[in-house]
């Protein structure tokens, strides 16, 4: 079994920053991704963010050049700077092992006001 612990999400006015942290424990040999997504309130949830075990990263469009995902051993951080209104979202944590293998955080509130 696989937990996932997130932390670091809060409230922060337009323009200012939060760091997500998620922990990652459990019967994990290795994996193929991490990553942050995001569901708002009457949306469907959508990728934020994923970095691969080598390293590489890939951002959704609509935070490219803002956030910033890292990892250290099985914790995975998304560092997110010029924050907007439209990022308010429940942020969740995915570690994808392999098919059949994947899992979730509990969720993390993140809401900017404007």
């Amino acid at each position: 079994q696989v937990q996932l612990v997130e932390s670091g999400g809060g409230l922060v006015q337009a323009g200012g920053s939060l760091r997500l942290s998620c922990a990652a424990s459990g019967s994990i040999f290795s994996f193929n991704a991490m990553g942050w997504y995001r569901q708002a309130p009457g949306k469907q949830r959508e990728l934020v963010a994923t970095i691969s075990s080598g390293g590489t990263t890939n951002y959704a469009d609509s935070v490219k050049g803002r956030f910033s995902i890292s990892r250290a051993k099985n914790t995975v951080y998304l560092q997110m700077n010029s924050l907007k209104p439209e990022d308010t979202a429940v942020y969740y944590c995915n570690i994808y092992i392999r098919a059949g293998f994947d899992y979730w955080g509990q969720g993390t509130q993140v809401t900017v006001s404007s």
